[in-house]
């Protein structure tokens, strides 16, 4: 049985592992410089972002969905989407919708205008994932 819920310090060891395993999968392997203590500090101090994760009652947190408040000039309040992580041997079986569907609840509650997150051209099988939403690609915006 697997539980989506919000995440806890306590969950952040994991949390971190999950970041490390999607940015290996990224092709970024160097690239987290973050430190478990820092998940804890930027998200249990200052609230710089939200979690939420997939527990399995048996192996622990399977899954993440990572994101944080931002603010848009032309929207007003957003939500954005940092990571959404389901490990290899547990995709396919809905995990991934149960996460993102819990942060469309979030940013819904707080009414936001918007809900966003990025994802590497090359990765389809995400990008298949967010089709399925209607989420529109926008090739006119480049990230720096």
């Amino acid at each position: 049985m697997v539980t989506i819920r919000k995440a806890l310090k306590e969950d952040m060891v994991a949390v971190h592992a999950l970041i490390t395993e999607l940015a290996v999968y990224e092709r970024e392997p160097d690239a987290v410089i973050i430190s478990v203590e820092d998940l804890k500090h930027h998200g249990f101090t200052e609230q710089r972002f939200d979690c939420f994760i997939a527990e399995h009652e048996q192996f622990g947190v399977i899954g993440m969905a990572l994101y944080y408040p931002r603010y848009s000039t032309w929207k007003g309040p957003t939500l954005h989407l940092e990571d959404l992580y389901v490990k290899p041997e547990y995709r396919m079986s809905g995990l991934g919708k149960q996460l993102f569907d819990k942060v469309v609840e979030e940013a819904m509650a707080q009414d936001v205008g918007r809900m966003e997150w990025t994802v590497l051209e090359w990765n389809e099988p995400a990008l298949n994932f967010y089709k399925k939403y209607r989420a529109t690609l926008d090739p006119e915006w480049h990230l720096g």
